[in-house]
């Protein structure tokens, strides 16, 4: 979108390596020198070869001038001319002691220009290996700072596209052109030098194909840039849609939707093909109108370097020179223009993930973070607003004090708001007013890893890795001991099924946890947060997945761990909730009720009517079905 910012911004992040940057440029220096001076010296070499032929040719015995003399005599004046620009012995053919001299020295120049060529490269591949490691690193640590906000408008397929896929094509970018682009552009400006000391006539001839690469080169990258920003734009879209298809690969199977996903898939499919086939086909065009241009180049200066020739005004060792360096020069423009589809892909790649580094962070910790005197688990809400959408209010002027040891149950409608509220514990989101405290401390002034390390966490949605049963456990408290692990798996109740496995807690699971039901994942999610220890215990419908008789067990667990410590359950069953010390009730926002169970119930308020409706029985239609109307049938 930006071609020459993003440019300067892909090597400014080099400067780190700028030692190894300019050995680089010293050895290229060096080598396009050499490989510069070989074809003046094979011109020397022709000019031996062609002095001899002709030299063997006239009558031993004469001077050069006096077979100068007898050409013209003999009316052929650009003969007698040739052979006066010549240094020649009449009657004396090939110097081979010369012409050895000559081919030695080319050779020994080649050989030293392509062994600093390597070594260029060895390099340079360490130069651009670091700096794209650089590259990955400021990713990860920037998506480790930036807020839970920003992964909610993400697809997880785009990010990871952006952190794999557009940071390899800038590495391989990187890795193709830098060293290209460096010598391409000494070899012209080596090449340009030698060109006009052998004849600044021909240099001239040859510079006429500069504007006109230029102008072929720009027309063609303007049509193709907005092609490989649409490639990796849509390559981003299909690995979202492959990633999310791939996820929810049962969900997809149940319903019976594979046709319409392979129709979504075959559609972005397509959008890529186009935007990738358009990119590449019109920089393509690029390589081949640059060697037309390079072949006119070619003739024009054969046939004026033939004419110089004739009429001695060069020698043919100069016009074999400067062929070579026509077509040293012409050679870099063209290999500059065929990579200018790589560029633009790397330049299209590289704003990706600068859009991803210039993303907007989570507010810093504190320089100075406070720490609670006591670990207790004392939460307090002093009139709390927040809200996602700046337009749309969602929690307002919300106050509410959660004391140690308590178990505290949210409960109401979907989207009223009780996770919104936990993540605000855990500091997910910044608050738009208001301030929450834990034990006495702003949670702002403290750092957000200390928070957190206070606080335990099981979602509805399980989360496990790839590794064993153990591992899973341990990553609650990396440094607890076996006997601590046992411990955690025993209260959650993990114990009991985990001994029927054949490989007991080291049996190995994969990444959707596959091969164990979703009752013992989120059983080993809770021993989890049995392990971390915490202060504070955030339950969100964290026994949704086990059986009735399992949840009394946790249950249980529970109330022995929440000794001393304050736990946020939020319930869509209330039967799980009746022996909690404070009830809050939500709708849009904000708390309408709070109390225990029965005082709730005996208020017959917004609870009441919650409980009353999932304890009653379904809605089903009868005989007045036709008018729109239904009868409650069941109950309580």
């Amino acid at each position: 979108m930006d071609f020459w910012p993003s440019t300067r911004r892909i090597l400014r992040r080099l400067s780190p390596e700028r030692p190894r940057v300019l050995a680089v440029i010293g050895l290229a220096v060096i080598s396009v020198v050499f490989s510069v001076i070989g074809p003046k010296i094979l011109g020397l070499a022709t000019d031996v070869i062609f002095s001899g032929v002709i030299g063997g040719q006239l009558p031993a015995g004469t001077t050069k001038e006096q077979a100068v003399q007898a050409a013209r005599a003999a009316g052929h004046d650009n003969f007698a001319d040739m052979i006066a620009a010549m240094d020649i012995v009449p009657g004396q053919g090939i110097d081979f002691g010369a012409l050895a001299t000559a081919l030695t020295w080319a050779l020994g120049l080649y050989l030293a220009a392509s062994a600093l060529m390597w070594l260029q490269g060895y390099l340079l591949n360490d130069v651009t290996q670091r700096t794209v490691f650089r590259l990955r690193a400021d990713v990860e640590d920037k998506i480790n700072r930036l807020p839970l906000q920003f992964f909610d408008g993400q697809p997880r397929g785009e990010l990871l596209s952006r952190v794999t896929n557009d940071i390899d094509n800038v590495s391989q970018t990187l890795q193709q052109t830098l060293s290209q682009l460096l010598s391409s552009l000494l070899t012209v400006i080596g090449v340009l030098a030698m060109m006009f000391i052998i004849s600044p006539l021909l240099a001239v001839i040859a510079l006429v194909t500069i504007p006109i690469t230029m102008i072929i080169t720009g027309q063609i990258a303007k049509r193709s840039q907005k092609q490989f920003v649409a490639q990796w734009a849509h390559t981003g879209t299909l690995n979202a849609h492959i990633e999310e298809a791939f996820t929810g690969h049962e969900l997809v199977k149940v319903f019976g939707r594979g046709p319409e996903v392979e129709q979504v898939f075959r559609e972005r499919n397509e959008a890529l093909y186009k935007a990738s086939f358009g990119a590449q086909f019109i920089s393509g065009i690029i390589m081949p109108m640059m060697m037309f241009v390079g072949n006119l180049n070619y003739v024009a200066i054969a046939v004026v370097g033939a004419v110089r020739v004739a009429t001695g005004s060069m020698s043919l060792g100069d016009v074999q020179a400067f062929i070579q360096y026509s077509r040293q020069f012409t050679q870099p423009l063209t290999q500059v223009a065929s990579m200018a589809n790589l560029l633009q892909s790397g330049v299209a790649s590289a704003e990706r993930v600068f859009e991803l580094l210039d993303a907007t962070e989570q507010w810093p910790d504190p320089a100075d973070p406070a720490l609670p005197a006591t670990r207790r688990g004392r939460v307090e809400f002093e009139h709390v607003s927040f809200r996602y959408d700046p337009e749309q209010p969602l929690i307002e002027d919300l106050s509410l004090v959660a004391e140690p040891g308590h178990t505290i149950a949210i409960v109401g409608p979907t989207g009223a708001g009780k996770t919104t509220l936990v993540n605000l514990i855990m500091r997910f989101y910044e608050l738009d007013a208001g301030r929450i405290t834990l034990d006495g401390v702003d949670i702002t002034a403290m750092r957000r890893e200390d928070l957190r390390s206070q606080i335990g966490m099981v979602l509805q949605d399980t989360w496990l890795f790839g590794g064993t049963i153990r591992d899973n456990i341990a990553y609650g408290n990396p440094r607890a001991t076996e006997a601590e692990i046992y411990t955690a798996a025993r209260a959650a109740h993990v114990d009991r099924f985990v001994r029927t496995l054949p490989d007991g807690y080291d049996t190995v699971i994969d990444e959707e946890g596959g091969n164990i039901s979703a009752g013992e994942k989120q059983l080993i999610t809770i021993a989890r947060a049995f392990l971390a220890n915490p202060s504070l215990l955030i339950l969100d419908e964290a026994t949704s997945s086990v059986d009735t008789r399992t949840e009394v067990l946790v249950q249980h667990a529970m109330a022995a761990l929440r000794t001393d410590r304050t736990s946020f359950v939020i319930a869509h069953r209330l039967s799980t909730i009746r022996d909690a010390d404070l009830i809050l009730v939500m709708e849009a926002g904000s708390i309408v009720e709070h109390g225990t169970h029965d005082e709730l119930l005996t208020a017959r308020g917004a609870y009441h009517r919650l409980y009353s409706a999932q304890f009653s029985g379904a809605l089903v239609p009868d005989d007045d079905e036709a008018t729109g109307e239904v009868s409650v049938s069941g109950s309580r």
